[in-house]
């Protein structure tokens, strides 16, 4: 894939067209509020993970609506007794859910404790899921996949509900006695990496312990833009739904600047290490910028550039680098 986007140097400049609706926040604050009303009632079940240098928990708690969600919690075998450690809380990409028991352990294995969170009415993909998606809007007309799942509203929007989830993940993740509830790094990929930053701006003012975001590649970001111009991926099941329902455009994106990530975005504190990729057909190197320009005013943040990478982005690189930025963050 070759460049397609702006130039490196507009795109370190550029910024979004997206504004915030006026009552942004106060949407937000109800919706936090009424998620509370629901007792989280976190468990934590030990599970053999067949491996030795891992501790596993299968993991339960309350999400939106008081849907339980899933996840797994994993804590390195040789941790101090007694101690509290540093957790990465981590939100999976697109049609991907919590994989298998011992699937995905680096952080764990980086000595930090990982919190990996199902994401409901996924696990379809690459990444095998369990946790379903039980609103009613999830029968609505809508395109194939979940773009367009109850975007008739933004109260019925489904990653409304997702971003919920996630926030009560973290909740979830400071209840485990072994977690150092002031020391939350928010972690993901592609969608993940939406959720970081989504869940990154939520928390601000509403939820204490949150030190870092590490949105990587990040999705769900400028949603007009990315509507426009990326060619593959999810955000094309937008496009294609209103090639049919041709009325629906501005009342889809009214509903759609409640969860787009260059809004919530501005209200994150928390320091943060983007990453993008300029050969991204699936999240657009512009979207990611238009993120990363409009987060946290005066909030600590660094990006890293790959030129000639599609949507993988840095990989295994781009982890050792976020290691290195951790460390570095955490003494």
């Amino acid at each position: 894939m070759p460049l397609f986007d702006l130039p490196l140097e507009q795109l370190r400049g550029y910024t979004s067209s997206v504004a915030p609706p006026p009552d942004l926040q106060d949407f937000w604050d109800a919706t936090i509020r009424e998620a509370r009303t629901f007792p989280l009632t976190a468990t934590f079940e030990p599970v053999e993970n067949h491996l030795t240098v891992i501790d596993t928990f299968d993991v339960r708690f309350a999400g939106y609506g008081g849907a339980p969600i899933k996840g797994w919690l994993h804590l390195p075998a040789n941790r101090p007794a007694g101690g509290r450690l540093p957790v990465v809380v981590q939100y999976i990409g697109y049609s991907g859910g919590r994989g298998l028991v011992n699937q995905d352990t680096r952080w764990a294995q980086a000595g930090y404790a990982q919190f990996i969170m199902d994401t409901r009415g996924q696990g379809y993909g690459g990444i095998t899921g369990d946790t379903p998606d039980p609103h009613p809007s999830a029968g609505d007309v809508a395109y194939a996949g979940l773009m367009t799942r109850g975007a008739g509203s933004r109260e019925d929007y489904y990653y409304r509900r997702v971003y919920v989830d996630a926030f009560r993940a973290v909740e979830a993740a400071q209840a485990h006695p072994e977690v150092d509830a002031s020391r939350v790094v928010l972690a993901g990929i592609s969608q993940g990496g939406g959720i970081v930053v989504a869940v990154a701006g939520l928390a601000a003012g509403r939820l204490d312990g949150v030190i870092a975001a590490l949105p990587d590649v990040p999705f769900l970001q400028d949603f007009p833009r990315s509507i426009d111009i990326a060619p593959r991926g999810p955000y094309p099941e937008i496009a294609a739904f209103l090639g049919r329902h041709r009325d629906r455009y501005e009342p889809m994106l009214a509903v759609l600047n409640y969860f787009d990530g260059v809004n919530l975005a501005r209200a994150a504190t928390a320091p943060a290490l983007y990453s993008v990729a300029l050969m991204d057909d699936v999240c657009p190197p512009s979207t990611v910028f238009a993120s990363f320009n409009a987060y946290g005013t005066g909030a600590a943040k660094e990006i890293e550039v790959y030129r000639f990478n599609n949507h993988e982005g840095g990989q295994e690189h781009h982890w050792i680098r976020q290691l290195q930025y951790l460390r570095k963050l955490l003494g």
